[in-house]
């Protein structure tokens, strides 16, 4: 039998962690257990807002199952010592290939709210996107995140005058980029959150508030902050958040190109378009005046069915060329994802339902947990792609499932194929 003293070097055991947020936080190793722990801390109903998707949340899984289907060709025999993890995006540099993609009502997952996320982007060195339909001012993420590279994004509503107002603020605060969703001419139908009765004005079933109530921890902090209520409405909704038809103020079925028009000649600094799933819808945006399109598709929470980002990404970027920003969302939990995403055209991906499930599973301390968990992933991909910097990723390092489906053939015929890369 072998000495204790011989076994003592492989008998270390951790120091225990009292910290519950800390010790959660620690033994997650990647954003699908965060997931399953903001699943925990939070009530069904919330946590089903986050995570579901429209109608049969057939857009959700595709995302997903697009970036899980592409496989990696690495290089060999490279160093990789000390990888440039760095990019530049929109004429700055940032830290990592990554954007804080903005969320609605985002204080009813945590009570920290928007305010955590900005504090987190600010620090960690790259931009963070507050929602018009967020929980917190452009006012609030100026003085949380100063030093911040804060961006908004526009629901360009049917009325002029809150328009108006909303942009006079962002410019205020000294918001450097506007984003403008172009997928919400309608709201998308969300199952789940009918069900769950998490709807505007709220109409909870027995069942959700019987749920909400095995979570002290949520109501109580809810019951001890400010109320939730749309920040950046209230000049038109009073203090009454019922008073308002928020879907019928925010989404604009008869938004059209004119309306761009009149935002590019209003906004003085950076203007991307958001939700843009063809070709030559991306093209015309950038021959606007936008200095660049978000291919998105809502992350699957608008027109169900849709492709993919991943599968249009090369498309879009063929069509816009090579000087018009490009960034892309949906699905992206891991840090290759990211590298799959900039191998295929885009020069950052933006990111919203993982950085939800950290601030779910610890609030600030989650989202810092998220960006942890995807910078480490991102670095160590890039190392065993055999690759030293951001600036290397190349087309050759991934290649595409070898079945082509039918909706990527009518996007391709959208683009001379000569340009596809």
């Amino acid at each position: 039998m072998p000495k204790f003293s011989e076994l003592r070097e492989l008998l270390q055991f951790r120091s225990p962690t009292l910290d519950p947020v800390t010790r959660r936080l620690e033994g997650a190793l990647s954003i699908d257990e965060l997931r399953r722990i903001a699943s925990q801390k939070t009530p069904r109903a919330v946590f089903h807002y986050v995570d579901g998707g429209s109608d049969a949340e057939t857009t959700v899984e595709r995302n997903r199952k697009a970036f899980a289907d592409l496989v990696f060709v690495p290089e060999a025999l490279n160093s990789v010592a000390d990888p440039d993890l760095t990019t530049e995006l929109i004429g700055k540099r940032i830290s990592l290939p990554l954007v804080f993609a903005p969320t609605g009502y985002t204080r009813m997952m945590h009570h920290e709210g928007e305010i955590a996320v900005s504090r987190v982007a600010a620090r960690n060195g790259f931009p963070y996107a507050l929602s018009t339909v967020g929980t917190s001012t452009v006012e609030d993420i100026r003085v949380a995140a100063p030093d911040g590279d804060n961006w908004f994004q526009l629901y360009l509503t049917n009325n002029m005058a809150l328009n108006e107002e909303l942009i006079d603020r962002a410019l205020a605060a000294e918001f450097s980029t506007v984003i403008l969703t172009v997928d919400t001419a309608v709201a998308g139908h969300h199952l789940k959150d009918i069900h769950n009765g998490l709807t505007i004005p709220p109409a909870l079933t027995a069942k959700t508030f019987l749920d909400m109530s095995r979570h002290p921890y949520w109501w109580i902090n809810k019951l001890t902050t400010p109320a939730i209520g749309f920040a950046s409405l209230q000049s038109l909704a009073g203090a009454a958040l019922n008073a308002v038809d928020v879907p019928g103020t925010v989404f604009e079925p008869s938004l059209n190109y004119e309306h761009l028009d009149w935002l590019r000649q209003r906004w003085p600094h950076r203007l991307l378009v958001k939700g843009i799933l063809n070709p030559l819808d991306a093209k015309k945006v950038v021959s606007m005046g936008a200095d660049g399109v978000v291919v998105s598709n809502h992350g699957g929470r608008q027109l169900d069915r849709t492709p993919a980002t991943l599968d249009v990404l090369p498309y879009v970027r063929a069509a816009v060329g090579a000087d018009s920003t490009v960034l892309i969302d949906g699905g992206i939990t891991h840090g290759q994802d990211i590298i799959a995403a900039l191998a295929l055209g885009a020069d950052a991906v933006m990111v919203g339902r993982a950085y939800l499930y950290g601030l779910m599973a610890g609030g600030e301390r989650g989202v810092d947990r998220v960006v942890e968990l995807l910078r480490d992933d991102y670095r160590r991909g890039l190392q065993l792609l055999g690759l030293n910097a951001t600036s290397k990723i190349a087309r050759h390092h991934v290649r595409l499932p070898p079945a082509v489906t039918v909706e990527q053939q009518a996007i391709g015929r959208l683009v001379p194929p000569a340009s596809v890369g």
